[in-house]
């Protein structure tokens, strides 16, 4: 299976008494997957991992590989401080009938450069041939992934993707030429996607394709079609929902958005905080400017 495209980062609905909001998630998966979208990447930033419990986890990934049955890819999120549970929960979501696996390190303490490849790479042993997407985030974690690294990395057979979110559009053009014929990148939130295309992506995993899918696909489209005039004519008005993500807290923002959009997700999990009318005010202007409200 080989992804591409537009894989937006999915929400986790928690309620007040800690449960996942089932029905309303899977309502979520049928909207996008209605919309268009290529794929599914649950537990990501934007899922609020690092928040929730092992069950809510589960039980996040249990309900979109239901929901999509099958018609889009569910590319689940595994993240963890221990290599055990690392591979412990990516046995779970393989076995729950994950397409593929979002790989993220948590850390600490810093890892040496051979942690970070041991943790990975037992993570891809554990997916058992299913695709691995490596996660790099580096405002958010505490050892990030070399270059080194991840050329070594990209030789192991299901290590086969990678998202960097670390803002360095000339890191990525780096990882395209060290790893060219083995791993594919796809775009973040903090890159431009139109750039991030014209140099080799094949596409974009992030949380504002969750609350503008058409805008993202149809950007894609254009750009996957080398239209990069038309594609810059798309992005620039679709880059104001990637400023206004960046400008307040992740989950809070795109759940915020959501509940715009008639999806009552609920807040971000404390002791995250739910934003103030203000920022909803400006998080609704962006939606009407882009014509996702």
């Amino acid at each position: 299976m080989s992804f591409s495209g537009v894989f937006p980062y999915l929400v986790s609905p928690i309620d007040e008494a800690g449960n996942v909001m089932r029905n309303l998630l899977a309502d979520l998966v049928d909207h996008l997957i209605d919309e268009g979208v290529h794929g599914l990447a649950p537990l990501g930033s934007t899922g609020e991992f690092a928040y929730l419990s092992q069950e809510q986890r589960r039980r996040v990934v249990d309900t979109v590989i239901s929901a999509s049955s099958g018609r889009v890819p569910v590319v689940a999120g595994v993240a963890s401080t221990s290599t055990a549970d690392a591979v412990a929960q990516t046995e779970y979501m393989v076995n729950s009938g994950a397409d593929g696996i979002l790989a993220i390190l948590e850390a600490y303490f810093p890892i040496s450069d051979e942690g970070v490849e041991a943790y990975f790479t037992a993570i891809a042993k554990a997916a058992k041939g299913r695709p691995v997407v490596l996660y790099t985030n580096p405002q958010f974690q505490r050892s990030d992934l070399s270059l080194p690294v991840i050329e070594r990395l990209s030789r192991i057979d299901n290590i086969r993707y990678i998202k960097d979110a670390s803002t360095n559009t000339g890191r990525l053009l780096s990882i395209i030429e060290r790893t060219r014929g083995r791993m594919e990148v796809f775009a973040a939130s903090a890159h431009i996607p139109t750039c991030v295309m014209m140099i080799g992506g094949v596409g974009w995993m992030a949380g504002p394709a969750c609350i503008a899918p058409r805008q993202s696909i149809e950007l894609y489209e254009t750009a996957k079609a080398g239209d990069w005039a038309r594609a810059m004519e798309l992005q620039r008005p679709l880059w104001k929902l990637n400023e206004v993500f960046a400008k307040y807290s992740i989950a809070a923002c795109i759940k915020t958005a959501l509940d715009l959009q008639g999806f009552a997700v609920g807040a971000p999990m404390h002791p995250q905080m739910p934003l103030n009318d203000a920022a909803r005010e400006e998080i609704a202007g962006v939606l009407r400017s882009i014509g996702a409200l």
